[in-house]
C-alpha cells in the first residue's frame, strides 16, 4: 500500500468515527432564550463556579447601587449575609424604574431583571459614569438564583416582584406605601450551580471597604446574620483614598508623614491620586477606573508610573541630587517603598473583556501623565525636604538595583535544557512538559531523601531547602539575590523575578510547597509564599502555586493501615477499627518521619494527594497580611496572633 493510500484510508477512518448521522439543518442551530446562556456557561460571565463567582454575585448587585451614589442618588448601601446564606443588597438610590418598557412590553424592573444587556448605562442619559458597562450584572445574579426578590421604592410607593432561576414568577405587585426611594434586592445564589454556597465575610469585608474608600462620604455596611457569625461593620471614610493609602500603609513605617493627594478633572475625566512613601522595599500601587480594581492596569498605570519617573529625575537634576553624566533613576528605583491609588472616573471605559482587569481607553494614558507630572513636580518643589527624602530612598534602590543586577546574573542560564546549569540539590524529572512537571519545595535534606526516592522521576522534580530561607520582606534584592536558597529557586523555576517574569520559561506549572505540620513547617511556608507573592505574583495570580496536605496519623491496626489528614478523619478510623482493640496511633511531627513508600501514597501520588491551590483573592488584603506577619512592626503582628490563636489546631510545642 503507498503512502498516499495510507493518508487516504486513514482520512476516511477518522470521518467515520466522527460522522454525524442527523443532516445539518436550522433544527441543529439551537438559540438560547433570555437568560438561558447564562446558566449553560456561568463561567463566561462571573468567572467561576467556585467562591469567587459566588461573592461575584454580591458585587455585581452592589456596584449598582454605587453607580446610583456616583450619579448624585445614593448616600447608603446595606449588605446582609442571611442566616441562609443568602444575600440581601439595600440602597437608598432612585429604584429602578417600574414603568412598561416602550421595547420589551415588561415592565422596566422585569427586563432589567431578566434581559441581557439591558440597563441605563448605554448612553441614553442615566447615569454619567458608572462600573458596569455590559447590562448583564444584575440579570446574571438572577439567572443564577434560586430565589430573587426585587422591592422598589418609588413615586410614593412599594413594588415587589420575584424572579427563580431567572424567571419572572408571576408580575409587579404594590405592596405597601412609602416617601422614600430606593432598592433592595435579596438572592439565594442556586447550589446546582455553585460549588458552594458560603459566603466568606473577610471576603465581602475587603471589596466593601475598597468601594467605601474610592467613594468618600458614602456609608456602607456589612451585617452577618449567621448564627455564631453575628458581627456587622461600618465603612465610612470622609478622607477618601487618603485614608486608603493610611489604612494600607498601617503596618509600614512612612518614611514621610504627609499623604501626597491630587484630584483634578479634565475634560470628563476625573483623576484622583493618593500617594506615600514607606521604608519597605517593594512598590504597592493600585489602579481604579469606576471603581473597578484594574489589576493588570492599563493607560491609567502606566500615564502615572511615566510621570513619576520623569518628576523625580527632573527635580534630582535641577537640585543636583543627579550630576549630567550619572545614570537617570529607573522606574523601578523611584517607586521603591510607594503605596499609591490612582483612581480614574470617565464616561466611557473600555476594558479587555468582561472581567474588566485592564483600562484601554488610550486618552486616559496622557490626562493621566499631565495631571501627575505637574501635580507631583510642583509638590516637590514646595517641599525640598520631603523630596529630598525620596529621591535618597530613589538612589539607595539604585545603587542596590546594580548589585542586584550582578547577582541575578547568577541565576540565568543559557538554556533550560542544561541540566548542568540547573541547582546541584535539584533532583529534576525527565518530562520537558511544563504543563506535564510538577517540582516540590521539600524542607530539608531528610523529607528531601524520602521524597527524591518516593516520587514519579517522569514528572516530579524534588528541590530540598536547607532550613529557613531569608525574610524578603525585610531585605533588598541585591541581599535576596544573595541567598543561596532562593537562587537556586529562581533557576529551578527558570522564568525569572519582577519585571523580568516570563511565563513562557517556567518549567513547571505546578511548583508544591511541602513542609512539616508543625510551627516551623507553617513559618517556611509562610517564607516562601512571601517571596512568590513580592517578586513571582504571576505564579499565584495564574495558579501555579499549591500547598501539599500530608496526614497527621495513621492509624494501624495489624495489616491495615488508614491515614488521616485531620481529627475528623482520625475518629472515623478509630471508630471503624474499634476503639476496644485498641488500634496504634502514629502522629507524624515532620515529613522525614515517613518513608518513600508512605510519602509518595499520602502525598505525592496525584491520584490520591491532597492538594491546595493558593489564591489571591484582594491583592491589597493579602499585602496587608505579609506585611503584618513578616515586617518589622510588633504591635500589629501580637493583635493578629491574639486574634486568631483560637483557631490553631495541631501545634506542635
Amino acid at each position: 500500500m503507498s503512502e498516499k493510500d495510507l493518508i487516504n484510508e486513514e482520512h476516511h477512518s477518522f470521518e467515520e468515527d466522527n460522522k454525524v448521522t442527523k443532516d445539518y439543518g436550522a433544527d441543529q442551530i439551537q438559540v438560547l432564550e433570555g437568560l438561558e446562556p447564562v446558566r449553560k456557561r456561568p463561567g463566561m460571565y462571573i468567572g467561576s463556579t467556585g467562591p469567587k463567582g459566588l461573592h461575584h454575585l454580591v458585587y455585581e448587585v452592589v456596584d449598582n447601587a454605587i453607580d446610583e451614589a456616583l450619579a448624585g442618588h445614593c448616600q447608603n448601601i446595606y449588605v446582609a449575609i442571611e442566616k441562609d446564606n443568602s444575600i440581601t443588597v439595600t440602597d437608598d438610590g432612585r429604584g429602578i424604574p417600574v414603568e412598561i418598557h416602550p421595547k420589551t412590553g415588561k415592565t422596566t424592573l422585569e427586563t432589567v431583571l431578566t434581559v441581557l444587556h439591558a440597563g441605563g448605562k448605554f448612553g441614553a442619559g442615566g447615569y454619567k459614569v458608572s462600573g458596569g458597562l455590559h447590562g448583564v450584572g444584575v440579570s446574571v445574579v438572577n439567572a443564577l438564583s434560586t430565589e430573587f426578590v426585587a422591592e422598589i421604592k418609588r413615586d410614593g410607593k412599594i413594588y415587589r416582584q420575584e424572579f427563580s432561576k431567572g424567571i419572572a414568577c408571576g408580575g409587579i405587585q404594590v405592596v405597601g406605601e412609602s416617601d422614600c426611594t430606593g432598592t433592595m434586592i435579596h438572592f439565594m445564589p442556586d447550589a446546582e450551580i455553585f460549588e458552594e454556597v458560603l459566603y466568606k465575610y473577610e471576603t465581602l469585608e475587603y471589596r466593601l471597604r475598597e468601594l467605601a474608600f474610592l467613594n468618600r462620604g458614602i456609608s456602607i455596611t456589612l451585617e452577618d446574620k449567621r448564627e455564631g457569625q453575628e458581627k456587622s461593620k461600618l465603612f465610612y471614610y470622609t478622607g477618601g483614598i487618603i485614608e486608603f493609602v493610611k489604612y494600607l500603609n498601617k503596618s509600614k513605617d512612612p518614611i514621610h508623614d504627609e499623604i501626597i493627594y491630587f484630584e483634578k478633572k479634565v475634560d470628563t475625566y476625573t483623576v484622583e491620586v493618593a500617594m506615600q512613601y514607606t521604608d519597605v522595599y517593594i512598590e504597592n500601587i493600585y489602579s481604579f477606573a469606576n471603581n473597578i480594581n484594574t489589576i493588570e492596569g492599563g493607560m491609567h498605570l502606566t500615564g502615572f508610573k511615566s510621570a513619576l519617573t520623569r518628576a523625580i529625575n527632573e527635580y534630582a537634576k535641577k537640585a543636583k541630587f543627579i550630576k549630567d553624566k550619572d545614570d537617570t533613576l529607573t522606574g523601578e528605583d523611584v517607586r521603591e517603598g510607594l503605596t499609591a491609588i490612582i483612581s480614574v472616573k470617565l464616561e466611557d471605559p473600555q476594558y479587555e473583556g468582561q472581567t474588566k482587569t485592564k483600562l484601554g481607553n488610550p486618552p486616559v494614558r496622557q490626562i493621566v501623565d499631565s495631571v501627575t507630572f505637574e501635580t507631583f513636580e510642583a509638590f516637590l518643589e514646595e517641599n525640598p525636604q520631603t523630596a529630598r527624602i525620596i529621591i535618597d530612598k530613589s538612589l539607595r534602590s539604585q545603587r542596590a538595583r546594580e548589585a542586584a543586577k550582578k547577582a541575578r546574573e547568577l541565576t540565568r542560564r543559557k538554556s533550560v535544557l542544561e541540566s548542568t546549569s540547573l541547582p546541584g540539590k535539584l533532583a529534576d524529572c525527565s518530562e520537558k512538559d511544563p504543563s506535564k512537571s510538577e517540582i516540590y519545595i521539600v524542607e530539608g535534606d531528610s523529607a528531601g531523601g524520602s521524597a527524591k526516592e518516593g516520587r514519579d522521576r517522569k514528572t516530579q522534580a524534588i528541590l530540598p531547602l536547607r532550613g529557613k530561607i531569608l525574610n524578603v520582606e525585610k531585605s533588598r534584592l541585591d541581599r535576596i539575590l544573595s541567598s543561596d536558597e532562593i537562587r537556586n529557586m529562581i533557576t529551578a523555576f527558570g522564568c525569572g523575578i519582577g519585571d523580568e517574569f516570563d511565563e513562557s520559561k517556567l518549567r513547571y506549572h505546578k511548583i508544591v510547597i511541602m513542609t512539616d505540620a508543625d510551627v516551623d513547617g507553617a513559618h517556611i511556608r509562610t517564607l516562601l509564599l512571601t517571596f512568590m507573592f513580592r517578586y513571582m505574583k504571576q505564579l499565584i495570580e495564574k495558579g501555579f502555586v499549591y500547598i501539599a496536605q500530608p496526614p497527621l496519623y495513621q492509624v494501624r491496626k495489624g495489616q491495615k493501615a488508614r491515614y488521616a489528614y485531620n481529627d475528623k478523619e482520625l475518629n472515623q478510623y478509630l471508630d471503624e477499627f474499634g476503639r476496644g482493640t485498641s488500634p496504634t496511633i502514629q502522629r507524624y511531627k515532620g515529613l522525614g518521619e515517613m518513608n518513600a513508600e508512605q510519602l509518595w501514597d499520602t502525598t505525592m501520588d496525584p491520584q490520591f494527594r491532597t492538594l491546595l491551590k493558593v489564591t489571591i483573592e484582594d491583592a491589597s488584603a493579602a499585602d496587608e497580611t505579609f506585611t503584618m506577619l513578616m515586617g518589622d512592626k510588633v504591635e500589629p503582628r501580637k493583635n493578629f496572633i491574639q486574634e486568631n490563636a483560637k483557631y490553631v489546631k495541631n501545634l506542635d510545642i
